[in-house]
């Protein structure tokens, strides 16, 4: 997840933490809000409190914005401004930003009467009565934290080579490796039941929750409830919002435990309320689908939903290929994009044979013929007769229908590349690069 405009210069954990430090110090420049002044001073203080490089010092010294500035070289001015503006941003917590203070949308009834009407809905379809009070009679208006998160958006893209860099570190393939070792025997049953490959399924949680050790602190409801009412994409949240409550009415998960992403994105997974019901697993056999704290859940849902959505057993995902300037002219010229649902779905070219890809001029990493068959490519994974070009501006992909179940995950190249990569990398694939980001880059990325 992007984090607002008024950090992204900001980028290490430390300039944050100096940021919030001033804010904590100079409450009058936090928003009118005196709840959301009170949130963001107190987490300011535990940050602050948390924080081992600022310590004793920044106690005595008690850092303002402006010296803030001068300790964190890499902070922007704008998010300076923003600070003295009325921003408060602590882990994506932002209110008030220049770019989302639009006009509230009028069409949109009081939040008690919107949540009224929910609640009659919800007994309509037969949620318990008992489980409606327990987990509306808690809302008394929506979450604006969650609001401004759903608003804000990135001043610029990540490149696909910039995530890459960001994201696939040498320590993230160690811990990947670490965490296939710790679970291998859970990891093959579950592989074997399912035909996903262990080392995908893994890194999938690996990416989406860092092998889960963070899956979100937003309550579920409140939030899902906060995007229904909001109208921007109030049909898709109401659904979801719905069908969060069957899951507590199913008796899977606590409410207190129900918690996830600002939007709802749930467990170790972060599968939204309706995959889960389509797809979460109870494959420890305890009587619930835990995607919370189960890993044999965790492990069994994410390999039901890469079935679900296609994964075929023995299939490769895709590998990386080589595509000089002249092939890059010729295939722009000659071969179609792709049609699809999502934009990253559109932003690839359409399946062809692989002996067309050669004379095209796509060739291996190292300048080898590519592979036509499973005895050309000497893998256990037979090597698919087709394949479609998702390219960066300097690294290039050849993909095989695999992609498309992990595009269905996230519908991002990014995203499904950086899985795919991780999850050659924990099993030791020739070509396989490692990088090493540069240190500005590899302490950027918080989720929140």
């Amino acid at each position: 997840m992007r984090a607002p405009p008024a950090v992204q210069s900001a980028s290490s954990p430390w300039c944050e933490q100096i940021t919030f430090n001033a804010a904590a110090f100079a409450p009058q420049a936090l928003p009118p809000s005196l709840k959301l002044r009170r949130t963001a001073v107190a987490l300011a203080e535990a940050g602050r409190r948390a924080s081992p490089k600022l310590g004793n010092r920044a106690e005595r010294r008690r850092e303002t914005a402006e010296v803030a500035e001068k300790k964190c070289a890499r902070m922007s001015q704008r998010a300076l401004r923003a600070l003295s503006s009325n921003v408060a941003v602590f882990h994506g917590l932002s209110t008030a930003s220049a770019q989302s203070n639009t006009p509230l949308d009028t069409s949109r009834p009081p939040f008690a009467e919107w949540l009224a009407d929910v609640r009659a809905e919800a007994l309509s379809r037969g949620i318990h009565p008992d489980v409606v009070d327990q987990a509306l009679n808690q809302l008394s208006e929506p979450l604006p934290v969650v609001i401004e998160r759903d608003r804000a958006q990135a001043e610029s893209v990540l490149s696909l080579e910039q995530y890459l860099r960001r994201r696939l570190t040498p320590k993230m393939t160690t811990r990947g490796r670490e965490m296939f070792a710790r679970h291998q025997t859970m990891l093959e049953e579950v592989g074997s039941r399912y035909g996903v490959s262990p080392r995908i399924i893994v890194s999938v949680w690996g990416l989406e929750s860092n092998f889960g050790g963070f899956s979100g602190v937003r309550p579920t409801i409140a939030a899902l409830a906060t995007l229904a009412w909001d109208q921007r994409r109030a049909e898709f949240f109401r659904r979801e919002l719905f069908d969060a409550l069957e899951i507590l009415n199913r008796g899977d998960i606590e409410l207190s435990r129900m918690r996830g992403s600002w939007a709802g994105a749930m467990g170790q997974p972060q599968f939204m309320p309706s995959s889960y019901l389509k797809f979460a697993e109870d494959f420890d056999g305890d009587g619930r689908r835990d995607i919370w704290s189960s890993p044999p859940d965790v492990f069994a849902s994410i390999a039901n939903f890469l079935k679900g959505h296609g994964w075929t057993a023995g299939e490769r995902w895709g590998r990386e290929v080589k595509v000089s300037e002249d092939a890059a002219r010729r295939i722009a010229a000659e071969v179609a994009k792709r049609q699809g649902t999502c934009g990253a779905a559109r932003d690839m070219t359409v399946a062809l044979p692989m002996k067309r890809w050669q004379q095209l001029g796509v060739r291996l990493p190292t300048g080898a013929p590519l592979p036509a068959s499973h005895e050309d490519a000497g893998e256990a994974a037979r090597v698919n007769d087709t394949a479609a070009l998702v390219s960066g501006a300097t690294r290039h992909f050849l993909v095989n229908g695999n992609y498309d179940a992990l595009l269905n995950y996230n519908c991002a190249h990014s995203y499904a590349i950086s899985v795919g990569l991780l999850a050659d990398r924990i099993e030791g694939a020739p070509g396989a690069r490692t990088e090493t980001p540069k240190r500005r880059t590899a302490r950027r990325a918080r989720r929140e």
